[in-house]
């Protein structure tokens, strides 16, 4: 029997009952670890953009592209954070001197950045 263009391209079949059925497997993934910001824009783009996702995973590339968001998500996440508390002037001195006030103008500055950093990176 003549080799079929899969069988020449290096595909295999298997007999299941009378059928031969091609093997279609994805080459196995180099699994990566990311954290919240990479698993936001995997729920992200499983739920808006379909498309974008599963051609990422067909091509074996969503993990990476997940880890590099996640990384350059947290490094701006750090970056506006400490920018935003200099510049209002959120500062080790206020924290000894009123707590409170200190951790209300934190969680502020935390939340806007949270925001930026969404719109920026995550659901673009």
């Amino acid at each position: 029997m003549e080799k079929t263009v899969f069988e020449k391209m290096g595909g295999k079949y298997k007999q299941q009952c009378d059928y031969r059925l091609p093997c279609l497997t994805l080459p196995a993934e180099e699994e990566q670890h990311f954290g919240i910001w990479g698993q936001r824009r995997r729920r992200y783009l499983k739920e808006h953009h379909r498309i974008l996702y599963y051609n990422l995973l067909t091509a074996c590339k969503l993990n990476d592209h997940l880890a590099d968001i996640d990384r350059q998500a947290e490094e701006l996440f750090s970056r506006l954070v400490k920018q935003m508390a200099e510049r209002e002037g959120v500062t080790e001195a206020l924290k000894a001197q009123d707590q409170m006030a200190w951790i209300g103008r934190m969680n502020s500055i935390r939340n806007r950045a949270m925001e930026i950093v969404n719109n920026e990176l995550i659901f673009s």
